[in-house]
């Protein structure tokens, strides 16, 4: 009998005072204001949450995509350092092989030139990386996993 007298009066909430940092009550306010909402209710549900059995669960798996996503970017410019050091290495071993070396006046006029030269070369790459297409795009994905041809298509 005590059970069903338990049952049909509703129980009544426990209140409890706590302090607030300026910044957290001013949020808290706002954001009731927002939702039409009173402020305890809003913090209940809050307490509910961060107490709850699957909220460790939940800030797991939030913590899990943000690491996946910069595990992504990490192998994004992994692959984009990859790309930039094969393709100086291909340039300079390209025209080492095909460059014959000059004569000794021919030298001397060249280290004359080789200061406008690089400024050429600068304004030509600043002008690239601004417009584009840059070279890591040009490139397809795959080209550097090989295993990725290996599956079959959807």
């Amino acid at each position: 009998m005590d059970c069903e007298a338990d049952m049909a009066i509703p129980k009544k909430k426990a209140q409890i005072s706590v302090y607030l940092d300026p910044d957290v009550m001013k949020t808290l306010s706002a954001y009731a204001a927002r939702r039409a909402q009173p402020m305890s209710l809003i913090v209940e549900a809050a307490v509910a949450s961060f107490l709850s059995p699957d909220g460790e669960e939940r800030r797991e798996a939030a913590t899990s995509k943000r690491l996946d996503r910069q595990d992504r970017r990490l192998a994004r410019l992994e692959r984009d350092i990859g790309i930039t050091v094969e393709t100086l290495a291909l340039f300079i071993r390209f025209w080492l092989t095909t460059t014959p070396p000059l004569p000794e006046p021919a030298a001397k006029a060249a280290r004359a030139q080789a200061g406008v030269r690089y400024d050429n070369f600068v304004a030509a790459l600043g002008r690239r990386l601004a417009q584009g297409p840059r070279l890591q795009q040009e490139i397809p994905e795959d080209v550097l996993d090989p295993g990725a041809r290996d599956e079959p298509e959807a």
